[in-house]
């Protein structure tokens, strides 16, 4: 028998003119002991499928079973653990996870009670950590208060709802091995929502998309045959792991994802030139301009050092990189690298402390239209539409060009990354992804000599993360503006990059390697799986990031080559 069976599941929210149908037709029996991931898109209903199955919420139509048996309410049988957090701030680490189990083990004694909590706290690794308080603890520390706290009730059907999205890459890659090994100890039947393809298949025995709404609806399934327990490193190097990869991701993109930013309406832009490029405009330049554009862009010697209490705390130093015009760089390594540090310098919004910083000749000193930012959030007036905020950047820079060849610049960019049919929607109105997507045409409009993206996509789920990365190159393609962005992704820094410059721990972070990626442009995802160079470029960059991986100081060797 099933564990947990959907007959025929539909589930729609509202009435008459306001009803809003989530799930379609959802037929799916998982077993005993399985793990099954399901895979979906932000709105496709994947916490409404959770949230049937641990009774939060009750189908439309069709039934949902637990062991055969109806669903008409929670039960501690069938534990959830959520994106956030939900723990109660008032309580320590043991008090969290106490409160459930004397509410699922009543007649328990205080002593088995205490035993049980003791058991599961230790079993995430927060054995340090009893007496602490929520705000006392990392994202990831929270969310391990969660997943003992649902394993501490004993449950037969473990539910997680994209437990780990909200937490940064390396936090996330340590959770999930420790995902798999508490599976493998505790011998659950799992089922986990998600929207990264690298976590489902490191995990799962089943993978399941969940077809985009309205009227959500299951792909085919995809079984996961590789021998369990999964080393993330030795994955890169497995055939079957590529394969199912690039399987599910030409799965994912045909379905869900477009293949072009927008339809060419056969819109172009105007000829009108940027105040940066006017003739002697902005000319106070330090050096001549080089007539060489194999050293557009120059970082010499670049030095950030911050006062603190303790005394100066030099972040980043000796950071040497010459950049071509028209190269597109990404900078990736561990949290508190410096990527951002030497970012926002290049920008001009953070003072350089040492050496210099030089392009097209000028030294960089100050913000200027010349260099554009897209930032993790997309910084957008809320109250003004999208148009409106792509086009405060284009008046200010395009002083010589009519009213009518500027709107044509901000409609030109905004079709490009796809929203054409949004321009004159209040930001507010906007979701994540397309608030981004606005801030990537507003940095495009303004034709900078050089665009700065710092993690524009972290805040994003997987699968938008794919669309707009595939929106972004193809807006660069038609620009080639010399570009520089900071990641956490390493597949985001294969894709975008030209080359992949990788920067040792903080303090004291300075580039420890840089590879080139020598892939045909322009780009895609799934072609970029599909070449047979592809895994080699990962692996580098994997076990650089493992050399460097909790703090870790690699001698000069391997990964401190010459960066110049």
């Amino acid at each position: 028998m099933s564990i947990l069976e959907y007959k025929s599941v539909s589930k729609s929210f509202g009435a008459g003119d306001r009803r809003e149908d989530i799930l379609a037709d959802i037929n799916l029996a998982i077993e005993p002991g399985e793990f099954v991931a399901l895979v979906g898109f932000s709105g496709s209903g994947k916490t409404t499928l959770i949230n049937l199955a641990a009774g939060l919420e009750k189908p439309t139509d069709g039934e949902v079973l637990f062991k055969g048996a109806k669903i008409t309410e929670p039960d501690p049988a069938r534990a959830l653990v959520f994106q956030s957090y939900s723990l109660m701030p008032w309580l320590t680490v043991n008090g969290n996870v106490r409160l459930a189990v004397d509410a699922t083990f009543p007649r328990a004694s205080a002593k088995e009670r205490e035993e049980r909590v003791a058991k599961y706290v230790s079993m995430v690794g927060l054995g340090h950590a009893t007496d602490r308080r929520p705000a006392e603890l990392s994202g990831g520390m929270r969310q391990r208060v969660s997943v003992a706290r649902a394993l501490a009730m004993d449950p037969e059907l473990l539910l997680l709802d994209e437990p780990l999205s909200a937490l940064d890459a390396l936090t996330r890659s340590k959770l999930q091995d420790e995902f798999a090994d508490i599976c493998a100890r505790e011998k659950k039947t799992i089922v986990l929502i998600t929207n990264d393809v690298d976590e489902a298949v490191l995990l799962a025995d089943r993978i399941i998309p969940l077809n985009p709404g309205p009227r959500a609806t299951l792909g085919p399934e995809f079984i996961v045959n590789l021998p369990k327990p999964r080393d993330r490193a030795a994955l890169n190097h497995s055939e079957e792991f590529k394969r199912l990869r690039a399987d599910i991701t030409k799965y994912l993109m045909e379905v869900g994802i477009e293949a072009k930013a927008a339809a060419d309406s056969g819109r172009t832009l105007p000829d009108v030139t940027p105040l940066h490029s006017l003739p002697g405009a902005y000319r106070k330049a330090a050096v001549p301009a080089s007539p060489r554009e194999d050293r557009y862009l120059q970082f010499s010697q670049l030095k950030k050092v911050y006062p603190t209490p303790k005394g100066p705390l030099t972040v980043l130093e000796d950071f040497n990189l010459t950049l071509q015009k028209g190269e597109f760089i990404t900078l990736i390594g561990h949290s508190g690298c410096g990527k951002s540090t030497a970012l926002t310098m290049a920008a001009g919004l953070n003072e350089i402390s040492g050496g210099a910083i030089v392009l097209d000749g000028k030294h960089v000193a100050g913000a200027d239209p010349e260099r554009a930012v897209v930032f993790q959030a997309p910084s957008l007036f809320p109250w003004l539409t999208a148009k409106e905020n792509v086009a405060i950047g284009v008046d200010r820079v395009y002083p010589k060009a009519t009213q009518a060849e500027r709107q044509e610049v901000v409609e030109y960019y905004l079709e490009r990354v796809g929203l054409a049919d949004a321009m004159d929607k209040p930001a507010s109105d906007l979701s994540n992804g397309m608030q981004q997507r606005v801030g990537i045409a507003r940095a495009f409009a303004l034709s900078p000599k050089l665009l700065l993206l710092d993690e524009p996509f972290g805040m994003l789920d997987s699968l938008t993360r794919w669309e707009l990365q595939e929106v972004l190159m193809e807006v660069w393609s038609r620009t080639k503006v010399t570009a520089i962005c900071v990641t956490h992704d390493v597949d985001e820094a294969i894709l975008l990059a030209d080359r992949c410059v990788m920067m040792t721990n903080g303090p004291n972070a300075t580039i420890g390697n840089i590879m080139d990626v020598k892939l045909p442009r322009p780009r895609t995802r799934k072609e970029l799986l599909e070449h047979e160079d592809y895994y080699e470029y990962r692996e580098e960059l994997l076990e650089f990031l493992e050399a460097y991986e909790g703090g870790a100081r690699p001698k000069a060797g391997k990964w401190r080559k010459e960066a110049a």
